[in-house]
């Protein structure tokens, strides 16, 4: 008889973490499906890897993300294992990877000025002086950066490069953001240095990763019999203290205003989500701009508070989750039902649709950023309809050619900038009619990156911990990279093996400063 065919688990949040985590203890740690119950907030799974709206009333996606083989390997680990939708016969991972082999990145228009000139991306800008600052940082040790800004460690010039205007757009780093961050990310996606200019490194799924990802999970995992506790709002943990060790005897939860409590053997597992990149995270319409929320109304925050405050060792929240106006920014998705602004993109760019990369607007006050998916992009969209993502980093700029502040406009505003920025006047009446435009405002999107010190981000498995393990993107994965679906998958694996003592092997983080040929081949690119 398996050893842990009777134990429970509980599983707090239903990111990709968590549906991660309950697919590994069902297939590396022998769990019944029926003894794992997932806790969620909100009426869906899925986390940050959302999906919502519809042709009528316009789709949303939060964000997207762009994967790769070598880094994402975790990832690919789990979803080998999981059907996909529509051919039961095909994994997830064989799917996304035939997806790419069919349509892959080679963008042709990275960066665009204000005069919508196409730049020469491949001519990253630096001089002599940037070279020896990216260099001094990546042999800086992370311990000797401390708690230091991205400011701190480069002149000015270098932020008027080409190569940080790319690199900051696709990973989404402020100037004020953790060095020790953009520390790891350089060593980590060190490979893509030759490539940024195209993003020909970069994998997608075939639909949003909603659709593409989460459903096919969250199915898996519903055939197995796991309960998915939706609506439910984990408040507070209780402890049990063992000398130096701890666990966790019951999760108090509020579900339609009624308080439940889930009692906890010693042997069950509790695996709880800490904190969340898009807790708070609002919408407006056509003809409104969406709120930003600073008080803390959903729970994934106010939990991890409530914890670290009972038991040491617990990370210090306040240190992501304090200051708003440094973590927050805006996203936005146009559906549209004409062909005629995305051929007109077409022709500007020379890159159909899913085979461009993220295009940033250099000279936006709001430095406005889009991508153009394959068509469909969601499960329901139908022959005709086109989708855009885009997003700005600097929100609380006025437009260059709306009187109005990112965050203070309005769906249709952001189409007219964006329209004017392509230059494409002649045709605004035209896809203003045929489109509509959902914008989203996070307030904690890149909460992540803010700086940190020792202690702040509590280990997935805390110090004297016998039953209990935190996910997400605030625990901390030594040399690993937060934002990244992968941070997620690792951490499940860490909880998961870490906690049952198992020795499955987790698959290594891959840096490419140790593959030879990419090494030089990104030496090459940065002293070009």
């Amino acid at each position: 008889m398996n050893a842990n065919e009777d134990r429970k688990a509980f599983l707090v949040g239903a990111g990709i973490g968590a549906l991660s985590a309950a697919v590994i203890l069902i297939r590396d740690a022998g769990f019944a499906g029926p003894n794992i119950r997932i806790i969620e907030e909100l009426p869906v799974a899925g986390g940050a890897l959302d999906r919502s709206g519809n042709v009528y009333s316009g789709y949303v996606s939060r964000g997207g993300r762009m994967l790769t083989e070598e880094t994402y390997v975790c990832l690919w680990n789990v979803l080998d294992g999981i059907p996909s939708l529509d051919d039961p016969g095909t994994s997830v991972k064989a799917q996304a990877w035939s997806f790419n082999r069919e349509w892959r990145s080679d963008a042709k228009a990275r960066l665009i000025d204000r005069d919508r000139r196409i730049l020469d991306a491949s001519d990253l800008g630096f001089n002599v002086q940037d070279r020896l600052e990216v260099m001094r940082l990546l042999v800086t040790p992370e311990r000797s950066l401390h708690a230091r800004r991205i400011e701190d460690c480069f002149s000015s010039h270098f932020f008027e490069t080409n190569f940080w205007a790319m690199w900051r757009t696709t990973f989404a780093f402020q100037n004020w953001h953790s060095a020790v961050e953009l520390r790891r990310y350089m060593l980590r996606f060190l490979q893509e240095f030759p490539r940024i200019h195209t993003l020909a490194g970069v994998r997608r799924t075939p639909l949003n990763q909603y659709d593409a990802i989460v459903r096919p999970v969250e199915r898996w995992l519903t055939e197995r019999g796991v309960i998915f506790q939706r609506g439910t709002k984990v408040v507070d943990v209780d402890f049990v203290e063992q000398g130096s060790h701890r666990r966790v005897e019951a999760l108090h939860a509020v579900c339609e205003g009624r308080e439940t409590i889930y009692r906890l053997d010693p042997d069950d597992l509790a695996l709880i989500t800490i904190g969340s990149m898009t807790a708070d995270a609002r919408y407006g319409d056509d003809d409104h701009a969406p709120e930003l929320v600073r008080d803390k109304r959903d729970g994934a925050w106010t939990l991890w508070e409530a914890m670290a405050r009972k038991a040491p060792g617990l990370g210090r929240p306040n240190a992501f989750c304090g200051n708003v106006d440094s973590s927050k920014w805006e996203s936005f998705t146009l559906t549209s039902r004409s062909p005629t602004l995305i051929q007109r993109i077409e022709a500007l760019t020379g890159n159909a649709p899913g085979t461009g990369g993220l295009m940033t607007f250099k000279d936006s006050s709001w430095l406005m950023s889009i991508v153009v998916p394959h068509p469909p992009h969601f499960s329901d969209q139908p022959e005709g309809v086109y989708t855009i993502w885009g997003y700005g980093l600097f929100v609380d700029k006025k437009g260059d050619y709306i009187d109005k502040t990112m965050a203070q406009a309005s769906g249709r505003e952001l189409l007219s900038e964006l329209i004017h920025h392509l230059k494409f006047e002649d045709i605004l009446d035209e896809v203003q009619k045929s489109t509509t435009v959902i914008p989203a405002m996070m307030p904690y999107i890149t909460s992540e990156f803010e700086r940190r010190d020792a202690g702040d981000r509590p280990p997935v498995i805390p110090s004297g911990s016998t039953n209990f393990a935190l996910l997400g993107q605030y625990v901390e994965i030594p040399e690993d990279v937060v934002f990244t679906v992968e941070y997620s998958v690792r951490g499940a694996m860490h909880a998961v093996y870490g906690l049952l003592q198992m020795d499955n092997e987790i698959p290594p983080i891959y840096h490419g400063i140790a593959d030879p040929s990419v090494a030089l081949a990104s030496l090459r690119t940065l002293i070009q």
